[in-house]
């Protein structure tokens, strides 16, 4: 453990915000003279200095290709790629590092179970459930699969502050419906899915279930054997690691059993110009040449945030929302879209008769930077009768200062178009 982080890790209990932001280089930047107000960590986070410096490392003094390599280099890379495989496999508690299959993000995760597991289980006719909060990722796939072979894709409704309706879901079951997929939190509600309570009324009908974590894993403790979903897909650069890296959890009997999505080298067992046989998963999931240097850097971002710990994590997250949704309602005109019972730090918002792109314009020339449009969830806008959004998304390093700064630019914004 690096000694900053254990620095970190020894004041957890005050949770040293402004220690935790020292590690995170940009944050010290400013814009138009205005310091940094980053609130768009649900799109992407931003990288802490232990993360940097293991990729950094990595490609200096032990970067090579992995696994069939005879020589120290490609050895060490294999450690680091599969040394990352062990850490996303103890952070979720998944029973073995053989359910982490290494993809690019949550995306391709979720295209590898709807065109592998799907083209192996799902027939015409057969029913998919998603929900009316789903980002694209989890809804394309599924029309992509509807479009070959003729499956049916369902809708479970939501409430107006964003809350699942979890009698009406359990309601569309029928003997058709072969899987659900749904998203643990919402990338624009912030809703927090009762995923669990999902998953057994799913269960008790034999019915297996993805979740899409993208969200969910940045904000909450992942127990994978105590969800019991069959898959949980995340990604790794919300969770302050690199982008281009991805993890599918997969149980492990059920991975087996699914054909190869993409085919080349390293997923094969013997390949002829008759025939080729597969590894098993996860191998078999991860043709060509993997993220080598991104996986060595989730692995540190991993520890880096289970130094800090999660429930710390989120307990400042949840004093950050409370205070930024109490502020941001000072601000005349403003509609906050998601006020569901359980929240993660994700607040959208309208202002009356100001566009969403015009104010995330305005407030970044204050050094503001928010997410502004559908947030790839045209389906739920269209469901609130709205085009787009502005979208201020919390992260461990975020701080009071960021949310006044918010608000303050918000007001600038009305001044302007008043």
């Amino acid at each position: 453990m690096d000694a900053t982080l254990s620095n970190i890790h020894l004041q957890q209990s005050n949770y040293d915000v402004d220690a935790i932001r020292a590690e995170f280089p940009i944050l010290a930047s400013e814009i138009n003279g205005y310091p940094l107000a980053f609130l768009d960590s649900g799109a992407s986070a931003q990288k802490p200095e232990c993360v940097l410096r293991r990729m950094d490392d990595v490609y200096r003094r032990s970067y090579a290709n992995v696994h069939r390599g005879a020589y120290t280099l490609s050895q060490a890379a294999t450690d680091y790629y599969e040394g990352a495989r062990k850490t996303v496999a103890r952070y979720i508690n998944a029973r073995s590092d053989d359910e982490i299959v290494f993809t690019h993000n949550v995306t391709a995760a979720i295209n590898l179970v709807a065109h592998s597991y799907g083209r192996r289980f799902l027939q015409r006719g057969d029913e998919v459930i998603i929900s009316q909060m789903e980002h694209h990722a989890n809804i394309v796939p599924w029309q992509l699969l509807r479009d070959e072979i003729g499956i049916e894709l369902k809708v479970a409704p939501i409430d107006e502050a964003g809350n699942l309706l979890l009698d009406q879901l359990a309601e569309m079951f029928g003997h058709k419906t072969k899987l659900v997929s749904l998203t643990h939190v919402s990338n624009v509600l912030g809703t927090i899915v009762p995923i669990k309570k999902v998953i057994d009324l799913a269960h008790e009908r034999d019915i297996p279930v993805l979740i899409d974590g993208a969200q969910g894993i940045v904000h909450t403790r992942v127990d994978v054997q105590d969800l019991d979903a069959e898959f949980y897909a995340f990604t790794g650069h919300k969770l302050y690691g690199p982008s281009g890296i991805g993890v599918l959890y997969g149980k492990k009997d059920l991975l087996n059993t699914m054909p190869p999505y993409e085919g080349g080298g390293d997923m094969i067992e013997r390949v002829t110009f008759e025939k080729t046989t597969y590894r098993d998963a996860p191998a078999r999931f991860e043709a060509g040449t993997p993220p080598i240097v991104e996986a060595a850097g989730l692995a540190a971002a991993i520890d880096y945030v289970d130094g800090i710990g999660i429930e710390n994590i989120s307990a400042h997250e949840e004093e950050l929302l409370a205070y930024a949704t109490e502020r941001l309602n000072e601000v005349d005109g403003i509609t906050i879209y998601g006020e569901a019972q359980h929240k993660a730090g994700i607040i959208s918002f309208t202002l009356d008769k100001v566009h969403p792109h015009d104010v995330g314009t305005i407030i970044d020339s204050r050094g503001v930077s928010v997410r502004a449009g559908h947030h790839c969830a045209q389906p739920l806008m269209d469901w609130f009768g709205i085009a787009a959004t502005t979208r201020a998304s919390f992260a461990m390093y975020n701080n009071k200062y960021d949310v006044d700064a918010l608000v303050d630019g918000l007001k600038y914004v009305k001044e302007i178009f008043s």
